[in-house]
């Protein structure tokens, strides 16, 4: 099982090291091998994503994935700026469904922004389409205006589009996953004023024929925003496009107390996968020690479920995560009174210890 290992930037170096290291305590073997992605690949070879970082992306089994971005690097062309490598990493390999489960553990219903009865208990699966919409549509620039409210001035301009088959798979992708949970699909779109989401809103509707045993509910994306927050549990399964699904999963997050809890995977498919945590480069914080690895950590643990066809060992890391949870070991981003403070590096060790002890029971 050969793992591509992608640090990349800010606090990317950090929290994969920790993962990195929970995944060397477990009974598998792996081949891994580390390249440089994003800023840190730039100053090396003079863009974000060189072409011996996407050879060892395709060669490999699975990626593993920090984080990209400083803001030092705002001013360069769009093409070279860190971003820009994960959403080529994205494109070149076919990774078209974004699946971000937002699961608020027991112990953190206080650290959420919400009340603890609305997200206790709270599990839903947000499932966004990855390589089209307005982020990939062509064509788009800026330009001398020729029309509009300002006919001669300067104006930028972007291009939202989805083809029947982009739209076709990542519903399938939704209610098949809905099928192994609670049954319900939410499809998020803005069909009252846009013509690609009512096209994707019909699209959707008629895959749903398929899958009788699941129930559909279309919602429009500013009413999905406001439920997020007013009624999160009434969500199981939640499928929209990349634009909407790039802000509802960074909403659902802090439903879990923070971002750092949420994983994260990109699906092409045959499911191989780029695994990353749903939060940025946080370059704020970069090198104090101080970053939740949480996320990283789970988004190891999903690749060995989704891509590594190792869902025992996935389940030993989310047991882990859980029992280190549980006996009070909390980064500052989910710390509150009467629970243990940790940095990056010690809340890694505390997950290899919990499952050191997990391993050393299940034997005796």
């Amino acid at each position: 099982m050969k793992i591509a290992i992608l640090p990349g930037d800010g606090i990317g170096t950090e929290i994969v090291a920790e993962a990195v290291k929970v995944l060397q305590c477990l009974d598998l073997k792996f081949e891994m091998e580390h390249a440089l992605v994003g800023g840190a690949a730039y100053e090396a070879h003079g863009h974000p994503l060189p072409d011996s970082t996407l050879s060892l992306a395709k060669a490999a089994d699975a990626v593993l994935f920090g984080a990209v971005g400083d803001w030092k690097y705002d001013k360069l062309d769009r093409p070279l700026r860190p971003e820009q490598a994960i959403l080529g990493l994205r494109k070149h390999l076919g990774l078209f469904a974004n699946l971000r489960p937002a699961i608020c553990y027991e112990q953190l219903t206080h650290a959420s922004s919400l009340k603890p009865e609305l997200v206790a208990g709270l599990d839903i699966l947000i499932i966004r389409e990855l390589t089209g919409d307005i982020y990939f549509g062509q064509p788009r620039g800026r330009r001398t205006a020729v029309d509009g409210h300002f006919p001669g001035a300067e104006e930028a301009f972007d291009t939202m589009r989805y083809s029947r088959p982009e739209i076709e798979r990542i519903a399938h992708v939704a209610f098949q996953a809905a099928r192994k949970r609670g049954k319900k699909v939410t499809s998020v779109d803005k069909a009252n004023v846009l013509e690609t989401f009512q096209f994707w809103k019909d699209v959707v509707t008629e895959v749903h024929g398929q899958y009788p045993d699941v129930e559909l509910e279309h919602m429009y994306v500013d009413n999905a925003a406001m439920q997020l927050v007013k009624a999160p549990k009434k969500f199981d399964v939640v499928v929209t496009g990349n634009m909407f699904g790039d802000i509802l999963s960074d909403e659902a997050a802090m439903l879990t107390g923070s971002i750092g809890m949420l994983p994260s995977a990109s699906l092409d498919k045959a499911n191989k996968g780029l695994y990353e945590p749903s939060h940025g480069s946080a370059p704020d914080i970069a090198g104090k020690g101080i970053a939740n690895p949480l996320a990283t950590i789970l988004s190891a643990a999903m690749m060995l479920r989704y891509t590594l066809n190792q869902p025992e060992a996935a389940d030993r890391i989310e047991s882990a995560v859980r029992s280190v949870l549980a006996a009070g070991y909390r980064t500052g981003d989910i710390w509150s009174e009467g629970t243990t403070k940790v940095g990056t590096r010690e809340m890694g060790d505390a997950v290899v210890s919990a499952l050191i002890t997990t391993k050393t029971i299940t034997k005796s």
